[in-house]
């Protein structure tokens, strides 16, 4: 299940750059007010700006990366941040590579 769920998630051009850009946040993001960009992960409003997409739109990619464990969400005030889940990520990894 797991699986599959990180495929449907990685089925998406946006989702494959939004989670390329947290790979790096300090080369893809400016500075934030609130949150350091690599240890609470990057605002939601900035990752929109980025897409060029409205919140929402934004809020609905986040949502599919968050429920395939690909990335975790963090609040700090009336915002949520993302940051890439690397050890998730791996594990997925070697669940496709085992599954091929």
């Amino acid at each position: 299940m797991a699986i599959a769920l990180a495929m449907r998630a990685l089925a998406n051009e946006r989702r494959l750059a939004i989670l390329e850009w947290l790979r790096n946040p300090r080369a893809h993001f400016p500075p934030q007010v609130d949150g350091d960009l690599v240890e609470d992960g990057v605002c939601g409003v900035l990752i929109a700006r980025k897409l060029k997409v409205s919140q929402p739109t934004v809020s609905e990619h986040m949502r599919i990366l968050v429920q395939a464990g690909l990335v975790r969400p963090k609040r700090i005030k009336q915002w949520t941040f993302y940051r890439r889940d690397e050890r998730r990520i791996d594990e997925i990894k070697r669940a496709i590579a085992k599954a091929i």
